[in-house]
């Protein structure tokens, strides 16, 4: 590639990232206070998440519903894959069994995006405990579409069990 085309392409990205003057504005009143770990969820994860159903809960599985509301859709109009992987790291976690509140940490996610979802597509999220080894665990994490049954996206998320160890 050129330096001229380089150039091009970087005008282009600047022009399309820049705000309006009404959304400039916008971002200046919005007020965001700090978050308190492990004393309430994060503005992401509620963002992410509000209006999440829980549908089914047993010892190693948990499935939910969810309808895709526009505060969660990208520039193209379909389900923003952030808010799917916030999501989907949010489920998995609930999905593995450990008793006295674990503050589970991921460490690895891999997620595969098959299909888009659309504002007021209902979708359901299942996460699968697939095993431990310690402190660590994985998860199987599978989003659909309810009405098609078109797989949205697939994971597999490994998580740490950050509470200190009982040796």
């Amino acid at each position: 590639m050129k330096d001229g085309e380089r150039g091009d392409q970087m005008e282009k990205a600047r022009v399309f990232l820049q705000l309006s003057q009404e959304e400039s504005e916008s971002v200046l009143t919005f007020t965001l206070h700090p978050h308190r770990p492990r004393v309430q969820r994060s503005f992401f994860d509620d963002f992410a998440s509000r209006g999440l159903l829980v549908d089914q809960i047993e010892p190693g599985f948990i499935s939910c519903s969810f309808i895709v509301t526009p505060r969660l859709i990208d520039r193209n109009g379909n389900y923003a894959n952030v808010a799917i992987a916030a999501l989907i790291d949010m489920v998995s976690g609930a999905a593995i069994p450990v008793v006295g509140g674990a503050v589970n940490v991921s460490v690895d996610m891999s997620i595969s995006f098959l299909f888009t979802a659309k504002v007021n597509d209902e979708i359901e999220i299942s996460a699968r405990g697939l095993g431990e080894k310690g402190r660590y665990f994985g998860t199987y994490t599978l989003v659909r579409n309810k009405a098609t049954q078109e797989i949205i996206a697939e994971a597999r998320h490994s998580l740490f069990d950050t509470r200190p160890s009982k040796m």
